[in-house]
């Protein structure tokens, strides 16, 4: 999400709460004005924190290296990979995930033409949209994170889940607005490589996911994002950490709550979200596959949970013939 696999809901509402910052204090349904959206936390390129090692791609002649990118990640952290900047001398691109940018005018166009997608219309609130059972939660989590009542129940649940998961993050000192992809462009531009910007997914490829998904897919991803506000901080907290130390074992042993598996099924036997994931899949995996069939020297910063998960970019490139040294 960031990164693109968080919760799986929050690949969806995760690329809406970067764009947007939360509103606060909504007078009214139809007065609602949106702050300027934040930017971009920097990510230091100095430090002592390595990052995750690198996976070599390779046949023949071809050589692809993968750094893998992850989201949430420890707020304030410094990185800095001597393996990459070696690497970036005899590097003939570095190909890095185009930035989810969206500016104020837009933010308020969307909220005027987009409103159903976004907000809870009707002149009803969340609470009278969500089941009894998650608002309660819900409301329980918010009061924990913000102290305040009413806070984003003017949007759709998936939204105000995202913003509730942001504002957790937040507490225990993690950030989703972490952009590697920018810290390694700093790099490449100082070792004068050429640098590639793939575009993954816009704006109006998240508003058609939420245009399409059932209102029982929602419910599954709003309890995916409460179960991890409720009781997977830790473990993303742990997983960072493990990020920012290059302990890929450490990585890849910690697993995520079964709310959030129920979130992605629901979400894969459907359309819409499945399709904007699968859409990201295949845009990685077309991409790769270019460079490696061109020749030379690529670098690549990739989402990692897509580069390990189960049948991910890493076993798909395996499948289809090339060597893959692990870090």
């Amino acid at each position: 999400m960031t990164a693109a696999r968080r919760v799986a809901a929050a690949l969806i509402a995760l690329g809406l709460s970067a764009a947007f910052s939360p509103v606060t204090g909504i007078a009214a349904p139809d007065s609602a004005v949106p702050e300027p959206p934040q930017v971009m936390d920097e990510l230091v390129v100095t430090g002592e924190h390595t990052g995750p090692g690198m996976w070599h791609v390779h046949r023949g002649a071809a050589n692809l290296w993968i750094l893998g990118s992850m989201s949430p990640l420890p707020r304030g952290i410094t990185w800095r990979s001597k393996q990459l900047e070696q690497l970036l001398d005899g590097t003939n691109q570095v190909v890095v995930p185009k930035p989810f940018e969206i500016g104020i005018a837009r933010v308020l166009w969307l909220l005027i033409t987009e409103r159903s997608l976004l907000m809870v219309g009707g002149g009803k609130r969340l609470k009278d949209v969500m089941p009894p059972d998650l608002h309660a939660r819900f409301a329980l989590q918010r009061a924990k994170y913000t102290g305040d009542d009413a806070k984003w129940e003017r949007f759709r649940p998936i939204i105000a889940a995202a913003f509730l998961q942001q504002a957790a993050f937040h507490r225990v000192g993690l950030s989703t607005r972490l952009d590697l992809g920018a810290a390694v462009r700093v790099l490449a531009k100082k070792h004068h490589v050429r640098i590639d910007e793939l575009k993954i997914a816009g704006v109006h490829d998240v508003l058609d996911a939420l245009k399409t998904m059932p209102p029982a897919t929602e419910n599954a991803c709003v309890d995916a994002s409460l179960a991890t506000v409720e009781k997977d901080l830790p473990r993303l907290v742990d997983r960072a950490q493990a990020w920012a130390t290059g302990n890929i074992e450490r990585i890849d042993s910690l697993h995520k709550p079964s709310e959030v598996d129920a979130c992605r099924a629901a979400l894969d036997a459907g359309t819409g979200a499945s399709d904007l994931i699968a859409q990201v899949r295949r845009t990685w995996l077309d991409s790769m596959e270019k460079y490696l069939r061109g020749g030379g020297v690529t670098v690549a910063v990739v989402n990692m949970d897509m580069l390990l998960e189960k049948g991910g970019l890493l076993d798909e490139l395996r499948a289809k013939g090339y060597e893959i040294d692990a870090p």
